[in-house]
């Protein structure tokens, strides 16, 4: 009986030790249903990206952001045959140029852009043709709004932007890119952290996220660990849910956050039924490993599907690495970026 009572012990010690680590969120250890995908691969005939990191559609339109481009940061297509139209977003440091791109989101017939060196956030229009994208408008943003990495649209007149001071989780900011209010905290059990080191604790928990205004369901996945946030703006709640790999980790140094853990998730969109996030669950260990052998593959091999109140639904295994996704739950299909291949544009069928 000794050693089943040691087991015991060992389990209950476990278990409370979890639910203090956990205190602030509900932890989730699998999905009930786990489907493989197998690719089809979308044929470009042209030659335009070093590293293509997002994919958006809207009706007939698909503009891919490239994180790295060359001369220009977006590329406008027909969809869905993906024929070529134009680029834009031209890389340099005059007043009318991009120094980096972060993040596109479509709002009616505009896509705003962020680009987080210049600290702007800028609305293309479609020319008469509906061939090209031209810049109309440029916000900059407040000082006080630190680094902004990402962000989503909230209505015409606001912009939801991740607070990387770690005062709060999210900055509220005004169409002249004013700040309006801030929101929320980071739900970290790290009480040292959130004391000594917000602004380490803050880049660690780095944050994509996305807004659909059908539903007011706000959702923030983390690029290190394994933590998703769901805010439902319409009825104020707020939903933390937290995988096997826990919170991000990582070690203070000269007052930055460095990630010792796993890359985590790299995309995230919230459809009318559910929220989809890229996770890759890979240890920067293993990275540096395969580094060294001269394996460099970016992306994640899964997406993760949740209700729109955190509950785990279903995980999609996939046969590419892929960066961002584009998921159309009407037409059951997924477009996804695969920065690997030398044709970055795949589609999977869900159905």
């Amino acid at each position: 009986m000794k050693p089943l009572i040691n087991i015991l012990l060992l389990l209950t010690l476990l278990a409370a030790c979890a639910t203090a680590t956990h205190e602030k969120g509900m932890l989730y250890t699998d999905f009930p249903e786990t489907k493989e995908l197998s690719a089809s691969t979308q044929v470009l005939y042209t030659a335009l990206f070093r590293y293509p990191f997002r994919i958006r559609v809207q009706g007939d339109r698909a503009v891919v952001m490239d994180l790295h481009g060359q001369e220009t940061f977006f590329h406008l297509f027909h969809y869905p045959d993906f024929s070529y139209l134009s680029s834009f977003g031209k890389l340099g440091d005059s007043p009318e140029e991009m120094l980096s791109a972060e993040n596109i989101r479509w709002n009616g017939q505009s896509l705003w852009t962020l680009d987080a060196n210049k600290s702007e956030l800028t609305r293309f229009g479609f020319d008469s043709s509906g061939d090209s994208l031209l810049r109309q408008e440029t916000v900059g943003l407040d000082k006080d709004i630190l680094r902004a990495l990402d962000f989503v649209t909230y209505g015409d007149s606001t912009f939801i932007i991740p607070d990387y001071s770690g005062d709060s989780r999210f900055c509220w900011v005004n169409r002249e890119g004013k700040l309006l209010r801030k929101m929320g905290k980071i739900p970290s059990s790290n009480e040292d952290a959130l004391k000594n080191a917000r602004p380490a604790l803050a880049q660690a928990w780095r944050s994509f996220i996305d807004y659909n205004p059908e539903n007011g369901v706000l959702a923030a996945v983390t690029q290190l660990g394994e933590i998703l946030e769901i805010y439902n703006l319409q009825d104020s709640t707020h939903v933390v849910r937290i995988g096997p790999h826990g919170e991000p980790k990582f070690q203070v140094s000269q007052g930055y956050g460095i990630p010792t853990g796993i890359m985590g998730f790299s995309d995230v969109q919230v459809t009318d039924s559910a929220v989809y996030a890229v996770f890759h669950g890979r240890s920067f260990k293993e990275i540096a490993q395969n580094a060294r052998r001269g394996i460099h593959v970016d992306g994640g091999k899964y997406i993760y599907v949740f209700s729109l109140t955190g509950e785990p639904l279903r995980r999609y295994v996939l046969d590419h690495h892929v960066c961002g996704i584009s998921v159309n739950e009407r037409e059951g299909i997924i477009l996804a970026t695969d920065v690997n291949k030398d044709e970055p544009i795949i589609k999977y069928k869900m159905k």
